[in-house]
């Protein structure tokens, strides 16, 4: 397992301090972030996200595939309006599991789930291509991006299904994560995130959806960890440590009541605080 900041243990200098953080020397260059959302998390009838909202503020869409939400003309649909907006597509890949929203625990062995993952990008990129644009990155979604963070045998797995579907696109996830070490050693660009609205373990990992605490429901902790993270690249743990979470990417999710104004208020002062917003693709 490695630290928040994607080291190994025996790496990381100072890590034994909490609260240190690097000196920015004066006149240094801003900080630059990409702003994601998970997007296009419907299915028929069903909506839950307002994508078209949303992709007013992010830079970048985790477009749900098919697998855990999402159907054929809701991703046609948001590819059409992200390739408007200029905000890049990624492949928000999942288990196979609609009913539980892809947040079940699933054991798929790891040639089956290579395909899946495979299958769900080129999907999204039949969509993607005919709105004038293409698929520039891949995350995975729900229980299948907390099971990568530590299970190798399963990174390796969607790693290979990146591959299998092409054009070495780049893998967005958590900091240390398998999944980033399977695409690092894929030789594929791996893309350290943050989560402003989800609690963090003194890890550096995500807190279970089970356990109380674990999505930040309030809107002005979430715009001042976003800010925090962005420009300091730390965070609070919900035990109270102050961790490192240094990322190029801010998700925000897409599936919590007033998520779109929350995104808003997120973006302005991620600007008013001298942050550049720029997809990471």
């Amino acid at each position: 397992m490695t630290t928040a900041d994607g080291r190994r243990p025996e790496e990381s200098e100072g890590s034994e301090v909490p609260g240190a953080t690097e000196s920015v020397p004066a006149g240094a260059p801003p900080k630059v972030i990409d702003l994601n959302a998970d997007l296009g998390e419907g299915f028929g009838r069903w909506t839950l996200t307002d994508d078209e909202a949303l992709l007013s503020v992010v830079t970048s869409a985790n477009v749900a595939c098919g697998f855990h939400a999402g159907d054929p003309v809701t991703m046609r649909r948001v590819c059409e309006l992200a390739a408007e907006r200029g905000v890049r597509i990624g492949a928000q890949v999942s288990y196979r599991d609609l009913a539980g929203f892809g947040r079940r625990a699933m054991d798929v062995p790891p040639d089956e789930l290579a395909a899946e993952v495979a299958y769900q990008i080129g999907a999204l990129e039949v969509f993607a291509r005919a709105a004038g644009s293409r698929v520039a990155y891949v995350k995975p979604h729900g229980a299948l991006y907390n099971r990568t963070v530590h299970d190798a045998e399963q990174a390796t797995a969607v790693v290979a299904g990146v591959r299998l579907a092409g054009g070495g696109l780049p893998v967005l996830g958590l900091p240390g994560s398998e999944l980033l070490a399977a695409a690092e050693l894929a030789e594929l660009p791996s893309v350290p995130e943050a989560f402003a609205d989800r609690a963090y373990t003194a890890r550096g990992t995500l807190v279970s959806r089970r356990e109380p605490g674990a999505v930040i429901h309030d809107a002005d902790a979430v715009v001042t960890r976003a800010v925090t993270m962005a420009t300091e690249g730390e965070t609070t743990a919900l035990t109270g440590e102050r961790i490192q979470v240094r990322a190029r990417s801010l998700c925000l999710h897409g599936d919590t009541p007033g998520a779109s104004e929350l995104a808003a208020r997120v973006r302005a002062e991620l600007v008013g605080a001298g942050v550049e917003l720029e997809p990471f693709v």
